[in-house]
């Protein structure tokens, strides 16, 4: 009985030694910037005072990068891991299909157990990283790491006013409304840590569809019918009451932590998990929305408010990325020797955010990346990687393109159409070298603009873009130079001065050799697609 009461004194020791503080990450589904007029790319805004107080009172993220699908961010924030090393690089259970989260993977809540195992640990909403079958899947939660799970465990609800809720495993029907219940259930498992510190998820499944008339008295858009056919003929403005619903609902939590007297020890995370959908897009081409790593599919909200964060009401322009809050939330609860607890066969890409929140840097990594792959082929499929100015997309079938962020956010020119000056080309190698560095298998930009010698004199001259469809450029050019290409039988198609003029849209879709005749005996190998 003596050794028993001092192990109870000296658990309790430990945890009083420990800096009481809270996390609470809210994950809202389906959700860009444009509909905030906080963000600077916004083009219609919806009323969320919460969400804005949450901007005077935090830190503004304008450059963060998700990836483009609800599974394999969920999975990236989870384990600070790319979805290439996790597997998870679509949506589980969807179109396509996707790998699901091994159970061996290094988690947020299994490392907070390891730091202090009296932190509470909840997942409140949203899973979406297993398949709902076997059964046995349905403690998957608890077996990375929570104390508690208790929401919807696949993606999509059917209805948000009758549903299944999974609670440790369990199931049970629920009819109230699904973001309530949410807030409901995260405010009941805050009460029972009492003066615990905790980390809690909160992943809405809102404002992912089905679209719906929230009830009376979250939203203020009173003309609204709920009939079908009304919401056909309007979804952005039924899309906008939901992510109204939403807000009134995380200010209804926010209410409820100032009641317990622990919001001033909270921190307060909110993000979306990727971009709006086409039904909900404000954009033009809506093959750049939702599943794709178009910026619109990819650039989310992400902002951080509490007591962590120095000089509130701060933008940044920091490139951070989602896959970031492993590093974050683990090093917010004072945890700052994490890796040492990282096996080398599960390397973590994650960056800590948090000398951006304490006001001591204003970057945390050069570049960010996103990628989306699936079980099936799918034209959608490839990886994206951008510094501050510009992005390049390779897709898993062979095309690459490349913007210029700054001055087209929207990715409306691809610069690997024209001719490339010598910033977009020091920037196009750099991303291409990072790229291939990354990924490990030098797939990227192999027979592509910046990666093939001209000639010896100028070893920084290209050829672009490579696989062309029409024009080919070469940068700088050197004076009168004649150029040459042919086709694989060695046959010449052209040979001549005027190169960039002239349109091979009507070449056989196939392999090419192109050589400066006056300057090298160098080739470079082309495709024509």
């Amino acid at each position: 009985m003596k050794k028993v009461i001092i192990v109870l004194y000296l658990f309790i020791c430990l945890s009083e030694a420990f800096t009481q503080r809270n996390v609470i990450l809210i994950i809202a589904d389906d959700i860009g910037t444009d509909y905030f007029g906080f963000y600077e790319d916004h083009q219609d805004t919806v009323d969320v005072p919460n969400l804005r107080a949450m901007v005077n009172k935090g830190i503004r993220f304008q450059n963060a990068m998700s990836n483009p699908v609800c599974s394999s961010t969920r999975a990236g924030i989870l384990t600070g891991r790319y979805s290439f090393r996790t597997g998870v690089g679509g949506i589980v259970g969807g179109a396509g299909g996707s790998g699901t989260l091994d159970t061996s993977e290094i988690t947020i809540p299994r490392l907070l157990f390891t730091y202090n195992p009296f932190i509470a640990k909840a997942n409140i909403g949203k899973w979406h990283l297993h398949q709902a079958m076997p059964v046995s899947n349905l403690v998957f939660p608890n077996v990375l790491g929570y104390n508690h799970f208790e929401g919807p465990f696949i993606g999509a609800l059917q209805n948000y006013f009758n549903w299944t809720k999974y609670t440790n495993g369990i199931p049970g029907n629920v009819t109230n409304y699904a973001t309530s219940e949410n807030v409901n259930n995260a405010v009941s498992w805050i009460k029972s840590q009492k003066s615990n510190p905790f980390f809690l998820w909160l992943a809405f499944n809102a404002p992912h569809d089905p679209l719906h008339l929230p009830p009376t008295g979250l939203h203020n858009f009173n003309t609204l019918s709920g009939t079908q056919a009304d919401i056909n003929a309007r979804p952005k403005e039924y899309y906008k009451a939901m992510i109204q619903a939403l807000d009134h609902e995380i200010g209804r939590l926010f209410d409820s932590l100032k009641i317990l007297n622990r919001f001033d020890s909270t921190d307060f995370i909110f993000i979306g998990d990727n971009g709006n959908t086409p039904r909900t897009s404000q954009i033009t081409n809506r093959a750049h929305t939702k599943g794709t790593v178009y910026q619109y599919g990819v650039h989310v909200p992400f902002i951080i408010s509490g007591p962590t964060v120095v000089n509130p009401g701060r933008a940044s322009e920091a490139l951070v990325n989602t896959a970031d809050l492993f590093a974050t939330i683990t090093e917010l609860f004072e945890y700052d020797n994490w890796q040492t607890q990282i096996p080398l066969n599960k390397p973590v890409d994650s960056k800590s955010i948090l000398p951006i929140m304490k006001n001591q840097n204003s970057q945390i990594r050069p570049w960010s990346f996103c990628e989306i792959f699936s079980l099936t082929a799918d034209s959608a499929n490839g990886k994206a990687m951008r510094n501050l100015n510009y992005k390049l997309i390779k897709f898993d079938y062979g095309k690459e393109e490349f913007y210029h962020l700054a001055s087209d956010p929207n990715e409306a020119v691809d610069l690997l159409t024209g001719r490339l000056n010598a910033d977009e080309i020091n920037n196009y190698n750099y991303l291409c070298n990072e790229m291939n560095a990354l990924v490990g298998n030098a797939s990227f930009c192999t027979i592509s603009v910046g990666t093939k010698i001209v000639d010896n004199t100028f070893t920084n001259r290209l050829a672009y873009p490579n696989p062309f469809s029409s024009h080919i450029y070469i940068s700088p050019r050197i004076g009168y130079e004649q150029i040459e290409l042919k086709n694989s039988l060695g046959q010449i198609v052209f040979s001549g001065y005027q190169f960039e003029k002239h349109d091979f849209s009507n070449l056989a879709i196939g392999i090419y050799f192109l050589k400066i005749l006056n300057n090298s005996n160098s080739v470079i190998k082309l495709i024509k697609r």
